[in-house]
């Protein structure tokens, strides 16, 4: 048996997911036409949004996903880590080396879990909050190489390794987090410089799958 559910509502999650994936924002007629519904139904919908600070509109009408949408997501990393610690756990234990779920922030790349392997002497330290450009790290080059390869890994390997190019020196390796909608990020681990096994890419790529397929 189906349960019963809100049309209202259901409209209204629909109008966040559609001014999500817009990068200009839709006016109320666009809106309506992808609903389907009157432009009065559109209108309600978005003002009741409004005072929730969940959408904005801009000088010229046009609808945009508004900043209360941080408030909601800040609460989404706790349960992101929580998921994804088992599979980053495994992943630092067997390559020795700090691994890390790092998600996409506006134009930065922002770890939200971070986990050290126990057995070594020495690795590298990374912590939980770091930020960078997408461009910076193996983490945020594996995000960016996703895009290019919209639901499918890179041909030749669907890793990334960059060499003494990560915080102090320090080498690193990024498979991009795929098939989750809404969420673009990556799992790596960041390793001394020099010390990159040959099964690290292999293995950062198997952790991502796992990770997401925990978050789905």
């Amino acid at each position: 048996m189906t349960a019963e559910t809100s049309q209202t509502l259901d409209r209204g999650v629909r109008v966040l997911k559609l001014l999500a994936d817009s990068e200009r924002g839709l006016t109320v007629t666009e809106l309506a036409a992808r609903l389907a519904v009157n432009r009065t139904v559109v209108y309600r919908l978005l003002a009741t949004l409004e005072q929730h600070g969940l959408v904005r509109r801009d000088i010229g009408g046009r609808a945009r996903v508004g900043l209360g949408v941080l408030r909601l997501a800040h609460r989404v990393h706790p349960l992101l880590r929580e998921a994804a610690l088992p599979a980053l756990r495994s992943l630092a234990e067997d390559l020795g080396a700090t691994a890390h779920l790092t998600l996409v922030d506006g134009n930065e790349a922002l770890a939200v879990a971070v986990v050290e392997p126990t057995w070594t002497d020495f690795h590298v330290a990374y912590r939980t909050g770091l930020r960078h450009p997408l461009t910076e790290s193996a983490a945020g080059r594996a995000i960016l190489e996703a895009r290019n390869f919209p639901g499918q890994r890179r041909p030749d390997t669907g890793f990334v390794i960059t060499r003494a190019e990560e915080q102090s020196g320090a080498s690193g390796a990024a498979a991009a987090l795929l098939g989750l909608s809404g969420i673009e990020g990556s799992v790596g681990v960041v390793m001394l410089n020099g010390l990159v096994p040959e099964r690290v890419g292999p293995r950062v790529v198997e952790a991502a799958t796992e990770v997401a397929d925990a978050l789905r």
